[in-house]
């Protein structure tokens, strides 16, 4: 880890910047739908992209150490990050994480990550504790959102609407989390780029916890697992990607093999000129009770190109001409 300061502006606050890593891509099997995703290099090429997109989150390893360094343990137990997703990310570029602690009387750290050539590939917030929701990076672009004016891939879900079952999820080290997820945390364990003691068989006993914690870019695993039964998405078959998220822990770390309780709800629902999103909350709770360790709120969006009734039915519904 590395500090900056500023000549021209020598009281404002160091900016903490890690070294350039190279992410691995490990979802080029994920299916739903029945069909491949996004992360899938001919899916992705069918949509004009170049390879399939390394997954959002897993930038946010390159954040543990900073913010750890900046927060102390307390990252691992209320630490949240919240992050828009700017540029997407193929297996070979190099990424560096940069966080600009708080001011002083201020919580909140601004975060951001960058291609070794400059290209953003992410911005955000980070903190610890109780920070006021509205602080944040997620909620924050949330509230600037205007109505859709008509969705198409969307337009059965309402803002309001939870999840249509109750779901249970837990991650162990070789359990296979699933279609979406077709990897394990062992494997993710080989590859992720800051690993940690804290994080393994051997050395969870030894983390502050005595037990092995789910590193922060899991969480997102851990509660995209089993999706599929909270029956909240739109129409398809369609190519959705992560355009931003947040993950806020409470009480945690959220520990492996230990069983937690998911609630969904949206609480939100937009559009851009290419794709309709999805917001979704999702509520950790430890297994059987009601305290709650963890949250996350998720931008799908789905991109209209990849929806092949998407004109016919926009005309049907008086959207278009």
């Amino acid at each position: 880890m590395t500090s900056a300061k500023s000549a021209a502006f020598p009281d404002f606050p160091t900016t903490l910047c890690g070294p350039l890593r190279q992410p691995r891509q490990m979802l080029a099997e994920q299916t739903y739908g029945g069909h491949k995703s996004i992360h899938d290099d001919k899916t992705a090429g069918d949509l004009g992209l170049r390879a399939g997109p390394i997954e959002g989150p897993t930038h946010f390893s390159q954040f543990d150490p900073l913010l750890a360094g900046l927060f102390g343990q307390r990252w691992f137990e209320s630490g949240c990050i919240s992050a828009h997703y700017q540029n997407m990310v193929v297996e070979g570029e190099q990424v560096r994480a940069f966080v600009q602690p708080p001011a002083a009387g201020e919580a909140v750290a601004r975060i951001w990550a960058e291609k070794a050539d400059g290209t953003p590939v992410l911005t955000g917030t980070a903190s610890v504790g109780d920070v006021p929701g509205g602080a944040h990076e997620i909620p924050q672009r949330i509230a600037k959102l205007r109505p859709p004016k008509g969705l198409v891939i969307n337009r059965d879900l309402k803002v309001g609407q939870r999840g249509a079952e109750a779901e249970t999820v837990a991650m162990d080290f070789d359990q296979h989390m699933g279609h979406y997820y077709p990897f394990t945390l062992a494997a993710k364990l080989k590859a992720i780029t800051e690993p940690s003691p804290w994080y393994t068989r051997e050395g969870g006993a030894a983390s502050p916890w005595g037990r092995a914690i789910v590193p922060i870019e899991m969480i997102s695993v851990l509660l995209g697992s089993s999706m599929d039964r909270a029956a909240l998405g739109g129409r398809g078959p369609a190519v959705g990607l992560f355009a931003g998220q947040q993950i806020r822990l409470v009480k945690g770390p959220l520990f492996v093999g230990q069983p937690y309780d998911l609630e969904r709800e949206i609480v939100a629902l937009s559009e851009s000129a290419r794709t309709e999103s999805l917001w979704i909350r999702t509520r950790v709770f430890a297994a059987g009770t009601r305290t709650l360790a963890a949250e996350m709120i998720l931008n799908h969006a789905t991109l209209k190109a990849s929806y092949a009734n998407y004109d016919a039915e926009a005309r049907e519904l008086g959207l278009t001409a």
